[in-house]
């Protein structure tokens, strides 16, 4: 049966440790410059609807170095564009590919893909998840300080996609998520239930971060909310990460963001240029465990 990775739950709790342990160890294969090309000609189709650095760089970059390659498909140059069926799309491409990534506007738009593809399918971003962002993350917890079951962690800011896919992350790597957001713009409420006991609402920001293990944040406007971006910048406020915030959380407490960060929003310039904040490890390693999924996927 074709695997696909639309959100964290397509996967077990035991093979995303495997997939996290794997991530690690390509890292230093690549590190070590060794060669490592365990998906030699094998191809990958990317279509997204949104713009990208770190994913579509990570992704094209990682299938190269695994000795395949990649094509980018702009949904506007394919025939969707003139109003092709999704799923005649997908059945055409996933005739032709080994594996298609994905990054669209509505979950819904992946999930149709996926049910008419004969290969993986691997959501790159909707509205609703954005998976490949949270396995970086893992790995970045892991190789700095060890293993996240038990610990705490701190979400403040927007209930947005990237805070969905730590829900989910909570239940199956079993840490204690706390999320602070403004009133009305809460994670899906559904998620929230599915996942209690490991992650829950909390009133304030400094509710969330105290003694906690990793603070976490993202931008309060997200690709197509750019509409709405002074009235999330005063619904938001009070809810910048500063230092005053993370000395709150316990003094070997780190801080993550999946970028691109707004300086003096979201995000104080001295924290996330400053010694807690391990973003830049976090983005590349978007490159390494998205190599390890490729693999896990294809191989």
């Amino acid at each position: 049966m074709t695997r696909h990775f639309l959100s964290l739950l397509d996967m077990t709790p035991k093979e995303l440790r495997l997939l996290i342990e794997r991530a690690m160890t390509l890292k230093k294969i690549l590190h070590r410059r060794e060669p490592h090309e365990y998906l030699r000609g094998r191809s990958l189709a990317l279509i997204f609807e949104k713009s990208s650095t770190r994913t579509r760089v990570s992704f094209e970059a990682g299938i190269t170095q695994l000795g395949g390659n990649s094509m980018f498909l702009s949904p506007s140059e394919l025939q969707l564009g003139r109003g092709e069926p999704l799923g005649d799309t997908a059945r055409v491409i996933s005739r032709m590919v080994d594996a298609v990534v994905i990054r669209a506007r509505l979950h819904s738009t992946v999930e149709a893909f996926a049910a008419a593809s004969q290969v993986p399918v691997i959501n790159a971003l909707t509205d609703r998840f954005h998976p490949c962002q949270l396995l970086a993350d893992m790995q970045t917890y892991f190789e700095l300080r060890g293993d996240i079951a038990g610990r705490t962690v701190a979400w403040v800011g927007d209930g947005n996609n990237v805070c969905h896919s730590w829900i989910n992350a909570a239940r199956l790597f079993q840490f204690t998520l706390r999320i602070a957001t403004p009133k009305g713009y809460e994670p899906d409420a559904g998620l929230l239930q599915a996942s209690s006991g490991a992650a829950s609402l909390v009133d304030t920001p400094a509710a969330a971060a105290r003694d906690a293990d990793l603070v976490v944040t993202d931008t309060w406007a997200s690709m197509g909310q750019e509409a709405e971006k002074e009235v999330r910048i005063q619904a938001f406020a009070g809810y910048c990460v500063d230092n005053a915030l993370m000395d709150l959380a316990r003094p070997d407490a780190i801080f993550m963001h999946c970028l691109p960060a707004y300086r003096g929003l979201e995000v104080a310039a001295d924290v996330i240029d400053g010694p807690r904040s391990v973003v830049w490890d976090e983005a590349e390693n978007r490159l390494h465990s998205q190599k390890a999924l490729l693999e896990f996927l294809l191989a």
